[in-house]
């Protein structure tokens, strides 16, 4: 029996603002539960909702030294869908409305919770052969690992996996602060182990010192060992690309399942999408105040509206787009520039563009449901989990090819009638634009095989047993 911890900042159902979240609570679910124990360690945040709270019980606690502090750590546990969580309590430390506050906090705060982990472990009667840690909030659980080892042999032979969910945060702050926050030796605060341009990284400490290290998919992998994606990390991705892997997320099928889906208008199947799909799309433009019209193309975006999303190839085309036969639904919130586009454009279109500048889950369920065709630009992604779904839903997946939307959309053929969706590789408005409108052209003009590529959308298997599998050989390596 294999012992795995997880270690992360959040973790559905408990504490969710990205989608890290969704890995670390649904992830562990899909082992093999006869050859791995996986359990997960999380912080007990104070602004955890009250439902939860109220089912953690106590287990233990103990003080530990945080350099020239003595804290309190507290140990909770809650068993859920069959998987220990572990909470580590601390007031100080995980007070305030939300996980994340200023960088200044969370570096002090998940320096407590890294070196936490490990010293809870003698105490919760489980010793973990690997610890998987995931982002920059864990980074220093296998450089205080390497720090433990001296002189305690509990800690010897414990193996640590770094997974980069998004290698642009980092977590990095000023070395000599960190070094008097942490407690850790001056000799690991040099170029080749915590130090990166003149400050201490905690994610990059994290990659030095793990013995394996992963991404969210193959293509991201690759990127990151190049500048343009590499966020000044890349010399270090290429020295440690031995150890490096890409695993593609999945996709949690029991909650977005368009037959079994309550937040949904209509449920529907593959066998049934031609006539039932159009009923939420209906529905849905009545709600939003959208001309009501079962054959005008919709377009979806659900998204944080940032840079990185590519919200600037939108901006700079959308009026433009918005002089073709689409209607363009948008959920999500972000920088003001683009919020505020989306509100202009609403208005300037009223009908055409429905602007919805908050987040909804049930929201983003029926838009994934009601639309012909999903956008997603990314600059550059990681993973992605919205293209994911919208496959799911046989809303076709309109995407630039980088990262894991290259790895997961196949684009279309339209001579070997193969593909799932469409990209465009190069990071150019009017390229996008060209190919939201060859989507347009299928979709208006050759109905029939725009239905065979929601089919082959909706075959495709992107749930965790996939990604689970590819883990557990990844586990069984080491």
């Amino acid at each position: 029996m294999k012992k795995i911890l997880f270690a992360a900042s959040e973790s559905v159902p408990f504490i969710k603002t990205g989608g890290l979240a969704d890995v670390v609570g649904s992830l562990p679910k899909y082992f093999n539960k006869e050859k791995y124990d996986v359990r997960v360690m999380l912080p007990k945040y104070m602004c955890m909702k009250e439902e939860w709270m109220e089912k953690l019980t106590y287990h233990t606690h103990f003080y530990m030294d945080l350099n020239w502090r003595k804290q309190y750590v507290g140990v909770l546990i809650y068993e859920y869908e069959g998987i220990t969580f572990y909470f580590i309590d601390n007031e100080y430390y995980f007070n305030g409305f939300a996980p994340y506050g200023d960088m200044y906090a969370d570096i002090e705060k998940f320096a407590f919770f890294s070196k936490a982990v490990l010293s809870a472990l003698p105490l919760i009667d489980f010793r973990p052969d690997i610890i998987h840690c995931h982002d920059w909030q864990t980074g220093l659980v296998p450089v205080y690992l390497d720090n433990f080892r001296y002189g305690n042999e509990f800690y010897r032979g414990i193996k640590t996996i770094m997974t980069i969910h998004n290698l642009k945060f980092q977590g990095t702050w000023d070395a000599k602060r960190v070094g008097d926050i942490t407690g850790l030796p001056e000799y690991y605060f040099s170029p080749d182990k915590l130090e990166a341009y003149k400050d201490a990284n905690y994610l990059k400490g994290g990659i030095v010192y793990a013995d394996k290290i992963t991404t969210v998919s193959k293509s991201y992998a690759e990127e990151i060992k190049m500048p343009f994606y590499g966020e000044r990390l890349d010399g270090l991705m290429n020295a440690r690309s031995n150890c490096l892997s890409g695993i593609v997320n999945g996709l949690d099928y029991d909650e977005y399942n368009p037959e079994t889906d309550t937040k949904i208008e209509k449920k529907y199947s593959i066998s049934n999408f031609r006539r039932e799909k159009v009923k939420n799309k209906i529905a849905l433009q009545k709600e939003l105040n959208l001309t009501q019209d079962s054959h005008t193309m919709l377009i979806g975006v659900v998204s944080r509206l940032t840079d990185q999303k590519g919200f600037d190839l939108v901006a700079y085309v959308m009026d433009e787009l918005c002089q073709d036969a689409i209607q363009l639904v948008v959920l999500g919130t972000g920088e003001a520039q683009y919020e505020n586009m989306f509100r202009h454009f609403e208005w300037k279109y009223p009908g055409k563009v429905s602007a919805n500048i908050y987040y909804s889950d049930a929201l983003s369920h029926k838009i994934y449901a009601s639309c012909d065709a999903f956008l997603m630009p990314s600059l550059f992604e990681p993973c992605g989990l919205s293209q994911l779904m919208s496959l799911r839903y046989g809303t076709l997946p309109i995407v630039r090819e980088t990262g894991g939307l290259k790895d997961t959309v196949e684009p279309y053929n339209e001579y070997e009638k193969t593909g799932t969706g469409f990209s465009f590789s190069n990071y150019n408005a009017h390229e996008m634009l060209a190919t939201i409108r060859y989507a347009e052209r299928i979709y208006y003009d050759k109905k029939r095989d725009w239905n065979k590529i929601v089919e082959r959308a909706m075959a495709q298997d992107f749930s965790w047993n996939n990604s689970a599998r590819q883990y557990e050989k990844l586990y069984d390596s080491m």
